[in-house]
């Protein structure tokens, strides 16, 4: 990525990573982030202290009553605002996403236009902030629920989508009223500066106030902070089961709502009544897609012993086609892994998958020589296990896949599915209504996400997103998603010339 790129989104060789607005400061140690494409730093960024954090607290405080005063749709224009100007930034954006993450320019792409899409239908959502209205039981009375902006919402990014997921939290909290305060991953801040400043610019256009959009950076010490923090009514953290234990929490420990997307185990069930095809597709697409590394990544693949053997034949052929190097290649399909804590933790898994008794119908191992100077390309894995194993029982954020075979009817194949701790997205590849029905029912799969002959990655912004068990029961993007950003008031009016008692109390004196 060239320097010229950098700049136009405002990335320069040392930046301040703290920001209320347009205001750019921090007083804190410099942390350099490097690319796992080639290994070179690509700038030193300036972490939040204590204090700058506490100047950050206080803008957006004076900043939220006079954004909540503004009428939801014209909130609404701003945020469509924004998304006109990624619109326009969208091909050196996704770049930047490909380089500082890793994943290939093709996704990088795609995580800008899930950006867009979700400033389409935040617009949209910012006229639709419905209530409800409710018939009292008392006469000449008027019963009514409205929604009112929550506050100050805390965002807390992983580096696996640096800029997407804040998006989705960010769009809907600000047509809803709130202001926000972004805590993006210490692996990927440049993502997060260059999206931040790109917002700033449109406020500072509008001639909005600082503290409406606030960015700070540095480790799971700033995140802390947020959670600790009274002020900040709901916290919005993705990440790891463990990031999200603590958040939730420290959260509750003080009565704040927590929104939570963490971990997934992703399977696709695949019956005799598979088409084949479209399975290998999902398949290899959802374990070797990011290297691994979506929440939504596949990593089971659980096959029925009639098709158990054409499936092995057709993925080890597939897997010889893939093409791992640099991701703005377009010609690669796969790129490194974020760091070389995350490529120990894939020979970790390795290492486990053999010592548990399990055997690789494609092994892998770290990639060496010219193109993979960074040491953060792997090849990718398909290990033949059981599916109650702990190395499986766990996520392992790399391209690795678990083959696990059943032979019952589709009823064992949802129970090796819904037997592991998380519960984020699952798949069936199926041409039997039946399987499909059943799979989707309620004695079904028990993930937030449930797909029929898809994978288990490549969700769309208008549903709601995530999962249940220890991915944490949030839900953010589509749908009513909306809601989480906002506080519920039920209202009761009397317009009549007496004061009657619900549930037929008196009351006379």
């Amino acid at each position: 990525m060239t320097n010229k790129e950098l700049q136009t989104l405002g990335i320069t060789d040392i930046m301040d990573g703290t920001s209320t607005g347009d205001n750019w400061f921090a007083q804190g140690e410099r942390v350099t982030s490097t690319s796992p494409v080639d290994g070179r730093a690509i700038a030193q960024v300036v972490s939040t202290t204590k204090k700058d954090y506490e100047t950050v607290l206080k803008t957006a405080e004076q900043a939220k009553k006079k954004w909540a005063e503004i009428p939801a749709p014209k909130r609404g224009e701003i945020v469509r605002q924004f998304g006109e100007q990624l619109r326009e930034l969208k091909p050196i954006l996704g770049k930047l996403v490909s380089y500082e993450m890793g994943k290939s320019y093709q996704e990088g792409m795609g995580e800008v236009q899930e950006m867009i899409d979700i400033c389409d239908f935040a617009v949209g959502q910012s006229r639709q902030l419905y209530g409800a209205t409710i018939h009292s039981e008392r006469p000449l009375h008027r019963m009514y629920e409205q929604y009112h902006p929550i506050g100050i919402v805390a965002i807390i990014s992983a580096f696996n989508f640096p800029v997407a997921v804040w998006s989705w939290n960010a769009a809907l909290a600000l047509v809803c009223g709130d202001v926000i305060i972004w805590k993006a991953s210490e692996k990927t801040p440049c993502c997060a500066i260059a999206c931040q400043k790109i917002l700033a610019k449109v406020l500072q256009k509008n001639q909005l106030p600082e503290g409406i959009s606030s960015l700070i950076t540095g480790d799971a010490t700033v995140g802390r902070w947020l959670a600790e923090d009274v002020r900040i009514p709901l916290v919005s953290a993705t990440g790891s089961t463990r990031m999200g234990r603590q958040v939730a929490t420290t959260v509750a420990n003080r009565l704040g709502r927590s929104l939570l997307e963490l971990g997934g185990n992703n399977a696709i069930i695949v019956t005799p009544d598979a088409d084949l095809k479209m399975t290998i597709i999902g398949a290899v697409f959802g374990a070797v897609g990011t290297a691994g590394q979506r929440c939504t990544s596949t990593r089971r693949l659980i096959v029925h012993e009639d098709v158990y053997e054409q499936v092995k034949i057709a993925l080890s052929q597939a897997y010889k086609q893939i093409k791992i190097g640099d991701p703005l290649n377009s010609k690669n399909h796969m790129g490194p892994l974020i760091d070389h804590q995350a490529v120990r933790t894939y020979q970790e898994a390795l290492a486990n998958i053999k010592d548990q008794g399990g055997s690789f119908l494609v092994s892998g191992s770290v990639l060496k020589g010219h193109g993979y100077e960074s040491g953060c390309y792997v090849e990718p894995v398909i290990a033949e296990v059981e599916n109650h194993w702990e190395i499986v029982q766990r996520e392992t954020f790399a391209p690795i896949l678990y083959l696990i075979k059943y032979s019952g009817d589709i009823t064992q194949a949802i129970a090796l599915q819904n037997a592991v701790p998380q519960g984020l997205s699952s798949a069936i590849m199926t041409t039997n209504l039946r399987e499909a029905e059943v799979f989707l029912s309620q004695n079904g799969s028990d993930c937030g996400i449930a797909n029929v002959n898809i994978g288990t990655s490549g969700a769309e912004i208008g549903g709601a997103f995530g999962g249940e068990k220890e991915t944490g029961g949030g839900r953010e993007s589509g749908s009513d998603s909306w809601k989480a950003y906002m506080r519920r008031q039920t209202n009761t009016i009397n317009y009549s010339t007496s004061l009657p008692l619900a549930q037929g109390i008196t009351f006379d004196f």
